[in-house]
């Protein structure tokens, strides 16, 4: 440090000190003593022998327990990533890993130079990409889902290397040969049982879209005597939300005693996987039990190009999702397993970005759908997105003071501690994915929201390296998916189809800071006249994601009661609000 103020002796000392420090930096730094190792990497020829385009993954681990590729996110936890476009590929033909790869972005580290010498776990991946000829002109290269929900470590006909360990010494850098010699395996389907059936349509609207066959499925929990009341017709519960498996928690048998506990991080709990069986096998006693409401529940398969589901709205990048899961798919689902067909018996729920697509469903689709519930949405309200007003700030990444600037949290954990920045999070998806192609949060939300750019991909609404808001991306989200935007900018024609119809739930200690938009949406809703709104919006104090509205029960149990506890206020929307002669009896038995 040098001391101005302390006079030309101390100054003098001080420069002379930065001069020899700078040179021993200079000669430390030197080509000659470069201290990056170089990562050659290669494909085998019998895994493909044609050319192959996406992203290519190195994958370093100081913790032996899993493969690297299972030990990368975005929390204080993650394991080291770096990533680098591929196009045209060949087989037997290297693919080099260094410092002088100009395109090469890491997560944590930065530089592969930040590398700290020791043993690592090192492997290899290639995210595959395909080419999309689209309906509006563009070619794009993107990564597909093959009945995964785009979840790049375990995508079908994903290339990797077998994990390997190596000793990185920067007095010794070396070439670190990695070949990609094993494929993911498909995932087989799963099969159809007394209660849960599957459905897997063509949507004409997506496949024109996407110039190839789109798909879209769902998973459908029958009710209790379906099979023996071939007369009734049923009212229909839509569970929005992520890439589901399978219907989530419905377990006709016992929890299996040999189970070996595991332990919960997210809930800090021990034994989590037992709850859960507990959890699913009391929902398979009451939904077959005497009493309990028939209906259909069924969990949408959305996937798409750029995440695990398409946010359940039409857009310009993703194309006409909300269209195809309305006018498509649920009128599939109803006339084979006899819904009743009409909106005042479908209704809507789900959490986070389930949540979301709830309200947008009904927001997009007013006279479709009957009641919404609304669990922990993802940003519903652009001027709380998440920690970011978009339309008056001009970084995403810090809040700027006059002399300073300070990081925008973007994850906290249960002490309200931020465990990660929004700059690490993005850093952490540009990793994985240029042209919002990483498959993770930002980058989806990105991907739905945006307008299309020159290059055919989602124009980006801030700059993922140094965070630089563009306000022209900004207005067109609020005018295309500001949810509480669009509901007062429409409420003359919205307001009647939404009047008591709208419960959302959140909890104050939200670990995304989604709590902060449902209260500038609640203000709206409070105030807002001609017609009131007569929605119901609930706080979980100190609760984190995702708060379900069950004041009652922790969140580790709640979540898992989604499909039984609105139905008393299902049941009330439907006795207030269907019309005359509607069927009210068929499925009561």
């Amino acid at each position: 440090m040098i001391l101005f103020s302390r006079g030309r002796a101390e100054f003098g000392l001080g420069l002379l000190v930065l001069i020899q420090t700078s040179m021993i930096s200079l000669a430390q730094s030197s080509p000659a003593e470069a201290s990056e190792p170089a990562f050659v990497i290669t494909f085998d020829a019998a895994r493909g022998a044609t050319p192959l385009d996406g992203r290519l993954l190195l994958l370093l681990s100081t913790d032996p327990a899993k493969e690297p590729r299972f030990q990368i996110n975005d929390s204080p936890n993650s394991q080291i990533v770096f990533g680098v476009d591929v196009e045209d590929w060949k087989p037997a033909e290297a693919r080099t890993m260094d410092e002088t790869n100009p395109g090469i972005a890491g997560h944590p580290l930065r530089s592969l130079r930040e590398l700290k010498p020791g043993e690592y776990t090192v492997q290899a991946l290639l995210d595959r990409y395909e080419t999309f000829h689209r309906a509006d002109g563009h070619m794009l290269k993107l990564p597909t889902d093959r009945g995964e929900g785009r979840v790049w470590s375990r995508a079908p006909g994903n290339l990797y290397s077998k994990p390997q360990t190596v000793r990185i010494d920067p007095a010794k850098p070396g070439r670190i040969a990695l070949a990609l010699t094993e494929e993911i395996p498909p995932i087989p389907p799963p099969a159809d049982t007394k209660y849960v059936k599957h459905i897997r349509i063509q949507s004409e609207r997506l496949s024109k879209f996407w110039g190839r066959p789109i798909y879209l499925g769902a998973h459908i929990l029958l009710p209790e005597g379906f099979d023996t009341h071939p007369e009734a017709h049923y009212p229909l519960m839509v569970m929005h939300g992520h890439f589901p498996a399978d219907i989530d928690g419905f377990r006709p048998m016992p929890p299996d005693p040999d189970l070996k506990p595991d332990y919960s991080e997210r809930f800090r709990i021990h034994g989590y996987n037992r709850i859960e069986q507990e959890e699913g096998y009391r929902f398979y006693q009451t939904w077959t039990g005497p009493g309990f409401p028939r209906f259909l529940v069924i969990e949408i398969q959305h996937p798409t190009q750029f995440y695990d589901d398409s946010y359940a709205v039409n857009s310009a990048n993703i194309g006409p999702y909300g269209d195809a899961i309305n006018y498509e798919l649920i009128p599939e689902i109803e006339k084979r397993f006899r819904g009743i067909g009409a909106g005042w018996a479908r209704f809507l729920y789900g959490g986070s970005t389930g949540g979301w697509e709830a309200l947008a469903a009904k927001v997009f689709y007013p006279d479709l759908y009957n009641a919404a519930f609304i669990a922990c949405p993802d940003p519903i309200d652009f001027r709380a997105f998440t920690t970011i007003n978009i339309y008056e700030e001009k970084n995403a990444y810090f809040i700027a003071g006059t002399h300073t600037r300070v990081p925008r949290p973007g994850h906290r954990d249960y002490r309200d501690l931020p465990t990660a920045t929004m700059e690490q999070m993005n850093l952490y998806e540009l990793a994985l994915g240029t042209k919002t192609r990483s498959g993770q949060q930002f980058d989806i939300w990105e991907a739905v929201f945006s307008p299309v750019g020159g290059d055919g991909y989602p124009k980006r609404i801030f700059n993922k390296v140094t965070g630089e808001i563009d306000r022209t991306v900004a207005e067109y989200w609020r005018e295309h998916y500001d949810l509480r935007h669009i509901m007062e900018r429409d409420w003359a024609t919205l307001g009647p189809k939404l009047r008591g119809k709208l419960h959302i739930y959140c909890g104050t200690l939200d670990n995304f800071y989604l709590n902060n938009a449902v209260k500038l949406t609640e203000e709206f809703l409070n105030n807002v006249t001609n017609p009131p709104a007569d929605a119901e919006v609930k706080y979980g104090v100190d609760c984190e994601h995702c708060w379900n509205g069950d004041p009652t029960l922790p969140n580790h149990i709640s979540r898992l009661r989604y499909n039984t506890m609105y139905v008393p206020m299902i049941l009330e929307h439907i006795r207030n609000s269907a019309p005359a002669g509607a069927d009210l009896t068929s499925w009561r038995y």
